[in-house]
């Protein structure tokens, strides 16, 4: 599955949200977000818009990578 062109860190940050991770922290324009199940992961997501593919890329490959899931099934629960 292709990944979501023009997806804006906010975007991001309420996505990942609803799939169990919860804001901590923000200084200046990233967003510290963590994940206590099934392991511990902060991640951090700059509130830029819309994302550069590469790091969007990235962080959804560490996601997928701690929650030990697809990339494809990641982005299908995110995005739809």
């Amino acid at each position: 599955m292709k990944l979501p062109r023009e997806v804006s860190g906010k975007e991001l940050v309420r996505a990942l949200e609803r799939f169990g991770y919860q804001q901590i922290r923000q200084k200046g324009s990233h967003v510290t977000l963590v994940s206590r199940t099934p392991v511990e992961h902060h991640i951090v997501v700059p509130l830029h818009s819309p994302l550069k593919l590469g790091m969007f890329a990235g962080i959804i490959a560490d996601v997928a990578r701690t929650r030990k899931i697809s990339k494809d099934d990641l982005v299908r629960e995110l995005f739809g």
